[in-house]
């Protein structure tokens, strides 16, 4: 037979427990008024025995209202008021400071449950344990205040899971679609900087993690990017390799063909590609937010959100290129 705790985690039952808690509101009254030794296991038979009975689990406040009835049932009412009392104060000390122990515990690394939580943060890191700390306040906020009190109730019983209270208390995003085609075709601001549309497509890729890094940092959860927005800076770089081209071939008095200064370009260019992805790659991986966070992105690949022609070519590389490295993989610290 179990019972639901107020994290909604089911324990089993324990009726020691409420022989002890009856006795500690026993011996605070006289003699004369106190419950024998017989009616403390009394009260404790016939709350397990109705316990049993039921259907379910029973949460612990239920349990204590229980406990309540037999003591009254008994006539022993100073008891009664003593436990009452007891169980007054418990709830003023959750409700003004529910936060010291789950602190402490993640000062000490302790927690397990906020150990996985969440896999794109490590809790040894001190950014992380700062983040954890503040998202604690946040709990304690959103239960006590910013939530209705049948919504917190029946999170802690277990019967819905209110998700994300760690952030609930801020005013933020939560999973962005980013447009990054306004940021890279337009401009952006990062940390108060101006950044101006990219002359070439490895600087888009560079600016593409840069933005991703900011938002990840200002906002909650994932956030998702299309390589799309990335592809017209494909042939900003081919237009500038050819040009590089034609210079070194005059320059060096090789005689060549607009044939050959385009293949040579479009090797240096595939570079590039190759380049400007694993800039993605490893900086997505290894970048590290405000919270102590790696971003966790998700990366669109349809090749139909182009039109048909040299832009839609220029895509089809990067999908090839981008896929060709998450195949491969990148290594790890061993």
């Amino acid at each position: 037979m179990n019972i639901i705790k107020r994290s909604g985690k089911e324990v089993e039952f324990n009726g020691d427990k409420i022989s002890a808690a009856v006795e500690k509101a026993n011996a605070e009254v006289p003699a004369s008024y106190r419950l024998t030794a017989s009616q403390v296991k009394a009260v404790e038979r016939n709350v397990e025995d109705h316990c049993r009975a039921m259907s379910r689990a029973l949460s612990v406040e239920e349990i204590q209202d229980l406990v309540e009835d037999e003591i009254m049932r008994a006539r022993k009412f100073e008891v009664a008021r003593k436990y009452i009392t007891y169980r007054y104060k418990r709830a003023l000390i959750r409700k003004s400071n529910t936060t010291d122990q789950q602190i402490m515990s993640l000062i000490e690394c302790d927690n397990e449950e906020v150990k996985q939580e969440n896999s794109n943060k490590n809790p040894v890191v001190n950014s992380v344990q700062r983040d954890y700390m503040a998202g604690e306040v946040s709990r304690d906020i959103t239960r006590r205040f910013l939530l209705p009190e049948d919504v917190v109730k029946a999170h802690q019983e277990g019967i819905i899971h209110f998700h994300d209270s760690d952030y609930f208390a801020q005013h933020m995003h939560n999973c962005c679609l980013v447009n990054l085609e306004d940021m890279l075709q337009n401009g952006t601001v990062v940390s108060e900087t101006m950044i101006e549309k990219p002359k070439s497509f490895s600087t888009a890729c560079n600016i593409a993690t840069q933005c991703i890094a900011q938002i990840a940092s200002s906002q909650y959860g994932g956030q998702s990017i299309t390589l799309s927005h990335l592809a017209p800076f494909v042939d900003v770089s081919r237009k500038k390799y050819r040009k590089q081209v034609r210079w070194e071939f005059e320059a060096t008095g090789i005689e060549t063909s607009e044939q050959k200064i385009n293949e040579v370009a479009e090797i240096r260019l595939k570079d590039e590609i190759k380049r400007g992805v694993q800039v993605i790659q490893y900086q997505v991986i290894t970048l590290m937010t405000t919270n102590g966070q790696a971003p966790f992105v998700t990366v669109f690949m349809y090749l139909n959100e182009v039109p048909d022609g040299q832009i839609k070519e220029d895509l089809a590389l990067i999908v090839e290129e981008m896929l060709k490295q998450r195949i491969l993989g990148v290594k790890n610290e061993k």
